[in-house]
């Protein structure tokens, strides 16, 4: 009955993802087991791409084969491996079966089998119980029996991703994912299916993109991945974080210099738009660039040239520009700021990255990336959440995003050693250890506080544009305090400002000492 259920969706017109996850499903009603996992193999880790029966935070795991000997010995061997109870490796699951999430129990018996496809290594698939003495023989030789099967399915979709690439090559883009464990993107929510496409699809022109998005959704990662599916995939991917680049020397970092250009050009330097010349050239907080500057991108952007500071004459360069800001371009036109016509051609596709709280359980998932990151860390045998501490991450509005999200994992981890948790248990972390307000957080954390009017008194007499942007700037921060009782970190959240931020310009404006 499980073969034919297999052959079935062989020939069946599915999604890998479904695919993938209908066998697992199967394998586990088949063999009345705890849970069950397809992992494949990307470089030193092992991914899961499929589970049935453990918690949700699963799929998000990396599992490192050097950290992990019973994966390495299944991966190490062809055939069927088993680890019974008494066993002295520890189990990657322990504390992960799903039914019993309450409770952190460890796995009693496992056993698995490497996949080869077309004779190369392709992952494993994995087997656990709670139960002593399960896989015995008879179970070990139906696995045995089954295996070419589960290679054909495999197989059928490695196939069909295969076609999915061919044909996006067809049309120009390269196709293929990140480099093994480098800038993936972690998520299966509705948002971030239609937020992929997006990509996918304007990755394949040689439009300028503007990728928008608020403090810690990782807009680099998004950024890096329209490189990737670019036609320009093999030529340089140079990554300018403009906040960074000194108002003195952001003229000569982006365009270079010639020598004598300045007091200490010794000699001629290309600039990061010429490094970037065939390729991508990646403006992160774009919103930074001093005004002068930005004239000189217009011309690149406008004309395709660049000149080195001291030079006579203009250069020609192939870039092509994405851009990334957490501010409101629109707002810095109009403060002066920003120019408008360099807005305009930046702008010519904006893709906006959802929030965290807006992905749904998108969270747990990449809380499970960020546990198992902690677990090897600290030395941990087992590193899970429990069920309060998951509803806790859902409820949460995250409005530092998936950067809040990894610092919490990892702050709660440390505070459960710091309570005196035992490395070689499995250690829970509660909802209490990750230290989440929310009571005090609103569902959206950008809104304005109910009750709370803006106001801004702008002098009666002309100002320079200077001071009036700081008088307002100024009676933004005081309002935003006033409404949440000093609280500074509710009031960066009302300003839509990263927390350090919002202290640096405070102190700027003479609101701090």
């Amino acid at each position: 009955m499980m073969l034919s259920l297999m052959l079935a969706d062989l020939a069946a017109d599915l999604p890998q993802a479904v695919r993938l996850q209908r066998l697992a499903g199967w394998l586990r009603t088949h063999f009345r087991c705890g849970a069950v996992a397809l992992l494949q193999r990307e470089g030193d880790d092992l991914k899961p791409v499929a589970v049935d029966g453990l918690v949700r935070d699963a799929l998000g795991r990396r599992f490192a084969i050097g950290q992990h000997p019973r994966l390495a010995a299944i991966l190490g061997q062809r055939g069927v491996t088993c680890f019974h109870h008494d066993s002295n490796l520890p189990d990657p699951y322990d504390g992960l079966i799903d039914s019993h999430a309450g409770e952190p129990l460890p796995v009693h018996d496992c056993m698995g089998a490497s996949l080869y496809v077309e004779g190369r290594p392709w992952g494993v698939v994995t087997f656990d119980t709670l139960e002593v003495g399960a896989f015995d023989e008879i179970a070990q030789d139906e696995l045995r029996r089954l295996i070419a099967a589960l290679e054909a399915a495999v197989r059928v979709t490695q196939l069909e991703g295969e076609l999915r690439a061919l044909r996006a090559l067809r049309g120009g883009a390269a196709g293929e994912g990140a480099p093994a464990g480098e800038g993936e993107i972690v998520g299966h929510s509705e948002a971030m299916a239609r937020l992929l496409h997006e990509i996918d699809v304007v990755a394949d022109s040689e439009l300028p993109v503007l990728v928008l998005g608020e403090t810690g959704v990782g807009k680099e990662l998004f950024a890096h991945r329209l490189h990737r599916r670019s036609r320009r995939h093999a030529a340089p991917l140079v990554h300018v974080n403009c906040a960074a680049l000194p108002e003195s020397l952001a003229e000569s970092e982006l365009f270079g210099h010639v020598k004598g250009a300045f007091s200490g050009a010794g000699g001629e330097r290309a600039g990061r738009v010429e490094a970037a010349d065939g390729g991508t050239l990646f403006l992160d907080e774009v919103g930074e660039l001093p005004l002068a500057v930005q004239a000189k991108l217009l011309r690149t952007l406008q004309n395709g040239e660049i000149q080195r500071l001291g030079a006579d004459r203009p250069k020609r360069v192939d870039v092509r520009v994405v851009a990334a800001t957490n501010r409101s371009l629109g707002d810095l036109v109009r403060q002066g700021q920003f120019r408008a016509d360099l807005y305009h051609r930046l702008s010519v596709y904006p893709i906006a990255i959802p929030p965290l709280r807006e992905r749904g359980n998108d969270v747990l998932l990449l809380a499970g990336r960020f546990l198992e990151r902690n677990r090897a860390r600290l030395g941990l045998r087992s590193l899970r959440l429990s069920p309060g501490a998951e509803e806790a991450l859902r409820r949460y509005a995250w409005p530092g995003n998936v950067r809040e999200l990894e610092h919490a994992i990892s702050r709660a981890a440390l505070k459960a050693i710091g309570r005196g948790a035992d490395r070689s248990d499995i250690v829970t972390l509660e909802a209490d250890l990750l230290d989440l307000d929310l009571g005090q957080m609103p569902s959206n954390p950008a809104a304005p506080t109910p009750g709370v009017t803006p106001h801004l008194s702008l002098p009666a007499t002309p100002q320079p544009m200077r001071d009036v942007v700081a008088t307002c700037q100024r009676h933004a921060i005081e309002q935003a305090l006033a409404a949440h009782q000093g609280n500074w970190a509710a009031a960066a959240r009302l300003l839509e400002l990263d927390p350090s931020n919002l202290h640096k310009l405070a102190q700027r404006l003479g609101l701090k000492g």
